[in-house]
């Protein structure tokens, strides 16, 4: 089989704690959650995306699930 190139997914949580100026401390205590956690997802070192997590994340920021996620295409990827 070869390997196809399908692009990637990028989790956008730095950008948007940048946004609001939210800390990891501060967001680890609104979303319930351990900062390990938290700085696998800010820094896209995840391999599996947990809805649960992701659903925490948007109430925790007031935010839209587009703004955590993005398709970047093959040809452009960062």
């Amino acid at each position: 089989m070869k390997d196809i190139d399908f692009g990637t997914i990028r989790i956008k949580l730095a950008d948007v704690m940048e946004d609001q100026q939210v800390s990891i401390n501060k967001l680890a205590f609104r979303a319930e959650m351990q900062r390990t956690q938290l700085k696998a997802y800010k820094n896209n070192e995840i391999q599996r995306i947990d809805l649960s997590v992701l659903a925490r994340l948007c109430y925790a920021l007031d935010c839209d699930i587009k703004d955590l996620i993005e398709y970047l295409p093959p040809d452009e990827k960062k």
